[in-house]
């Protein structure tokens, strides 16, 4: 289950908004609205200051957005399936299902991000340098002159520095940054392996994450940083930046570690075959006594005359009120076949895997020809996991969220 509303679809991709998003967005909104905007147009009523404000708010993910589009549309052109682009917190996410092929196709994705928010930042200052030449621009009276702006000028004049302070930060070669994955692309043409590629590109962005996080630190504390300044909301922003990062680049090295000790195993080698059934006719109350009750089982499939036609689970029961247990069917509060996540026993596991990430589920039903043939369980991956794991590291796994 998806956490975040979902606003749209563009060029087939869903895009979701995360709650975290509307704080940034209220941030950036007060940023403009209450300091930005009234120095330069000390004019303007509030009304046109916040209209404004706001629409440069919206305008300005809109660029993240485009920036995010670019890596997917660039990756769906070179046959990797993109789920979805979320836009959260720390701007957006492209939801790309699994590692490109090649360090050529690595290098194309991550750097047409950048360069897309570069060149939209260049066509915004060029509109704007446009009308900004046809002022009257006093020497050494700028401020004066730039008050005279309209609020449509007024925009692209923040939008295209904005928008290459986005390009150029996502520049750095801290992974899983563009820049990051960048340097990636050339560790991996250099070694020819994608793995020992992102551990040493996981090593430098946990470095550059560090750095940031020590700056942050440093500027709580009242020194004043080149391009940063000083000061306790700036310093705690960096150093909040820098621990994401830092979590960021571990999780992305551990997710290839994951996908490279699944790599040629199926569904199938993992399942649990005998899965334990429940029949959709039984109450509610045989559901809970005679298969919950005593067993470490917290889901069952629903099967029918040898076909799989449901799923229930303890959340379902949890809905259904104690004293209409004898009187509700399984059949009432399981989830429907047709609208379940199935996998197949020659499917393979990292397939399998990001489908249990994605739909936020503990088990997947293991069908063929319509009949189930067993359960594949997140528990039953991480055991192959910890059980292969050892024998190529000593990494700390951790199944995707």
């Amino acid at each position: 289950m998806h956490n975040a509303i979902h606003i749209g679809k563009i060029f087939g991709i869903n895009i979701y908004v995360d709650w975290s998003w509307i704080f940034i967005f209220l941030l950036v909104l007060w940023e403009l609205a209450a300091g930005v905007f009234p120095q330069l147009h000390p004019q303007w009523g509030p009304g046109l200051i916040w209209s404004t404000a706001f629409v440069a708010s919206l305008l300005f993910f809109a660029s993240v957005l485009a920036h995010e589009l670019a890596h997917s549309l660039v990756a769906k052109a070179n046959g990797i399936p993109v789920h979805d682009i979320t836009l959260f917190l720390f701007g957006g996410v492209s939801n790309i299902q699994r590692e490109p092929t090649s360090p050529a196709a690595e290098f194309v994705m991550a750097v047409v991000g950048p360069l897309t928010s570069i060149v939209l930042g260049v066509i915004f200052l060029l509109l704007s340098g446009a009308v900004v030449a046809g002022l009257d621009v006093a020497m050494g009276n700028l401020p004066a002159s730039l008050a005279q702006l309209d609020p449509l000028s007024t925009l692209l004049l923040w939008l295209g520095p904005i928008n290459i302070l986005l390009g150029v930060f996502n520049l750095i070669p801290g992974f899983p940054l563009d820049g990051g994955r960048v340097l990636r692309s050339i560790f991996w043409a250099a070694s020819k392996n994608l793995r020992r590629a992102t551990q040493w590109a996981s090593w430098v962005g946990q470095a550059i994450a560090w750095i940031l996080i020590v700056a942050g630190i440093s500027m709580v504390f009242g020194m004043s940083l080149p391009f940063f300044g000083t000061g306790l909301i700036g310093g705690l922003w960096l150093a909040f930046i820098g621990w994401f990062l830092n979590n960021a680049a571990v999780q992305s090295y551990q997710q290839v570690v994951v996908e490279d000790l699944l790599e040629g195993v199926t569904v199938a080698q993992l399942m649990h075959a005998n899965t334990p059934t429940v029949s959709s006719s039984i109450p509610v109350s045989s559901l809970v006594h005679d298969h919950i009750l005593g067993t470490d089982e917290r889901a069952f499939p629903v099967v029918d005359n040898d076909r799989l036609v449901g799923f229930v689970c303890i959340e379902d029961v949890r809905k259904v009120p104690r004293e209409k247990w004898d009187t509700t069917t399984v059949g009432e509060i399981m989830t429907p076949a047709n609208q379940l996540v199935v996998a197949t026993p020659g499917e393979e596991a990292s397939a399998a895997l990001n489908d249990l990430a994605l739909r936020d589920v503990n088990q997947l039903p293991v069908v063929q020809d319509g009949r189930l043939v067993g359960t594949l369980r997140r528990r039953d991956i991480m055991r192959w996991l910890q059980l292969h794991s050892g024998l190529t590291g000593r990494e700390t796994l951790h199944l995707p969220t």
